[in-house]
């Protein structure tokens, strides 16, 4: 149930930054689903493992930063799997990623807590 609740408000947050970026455009709420499933997804998998070779690399040092980075990769990745859905440039990506992550630490505080 949290997995869901957890997409819902990834897919609202990526319909809501791209209404207030122009560097950002999203079809509909229902693109914005599927765009959070394979971000999703692909954190999961690809993301998972950038994020074990870059942290091996700084030492973990920088593991906030590096989390930040490979998660505006897969949102440019998922941009370049979905027609309606277009990120330009990669600091918007970047401060998507942004949204996603303080969002999704609030929440986790808000439910665990």
């Amino acid at each position: 149930m949290d997995f869901i609740i957890h997409l819902l408000i990834n897919a609202a947050i990526i319909f809501v930054v791209a209404y207030i970026m122009p560097q950002i455009h999203i079809r509909n709420y229902g693109v914005a689903i599927m765009v959070a499933i394979v971000i999703g997804l692909l954190n999961a998998t690809i993301g998972l493992l950038l994020k074990l070779i870059l942290n091996v690399v700084t030492l973990g040092l920088i593991s906030f930063i590096v989390r930040l980075l490979v998660t505006a990769v897969i949102i440019k990745l998922a941009d370049k799997l979905f027609r309606g859905f277009e990120v330009k440039g990669f600091w918007p990506a970047l401060v998507l990623a942004i949204v996603m992550a303080l969002t999704g630490s609030l929440l986790d505080n808000l439910f665990v807590g």
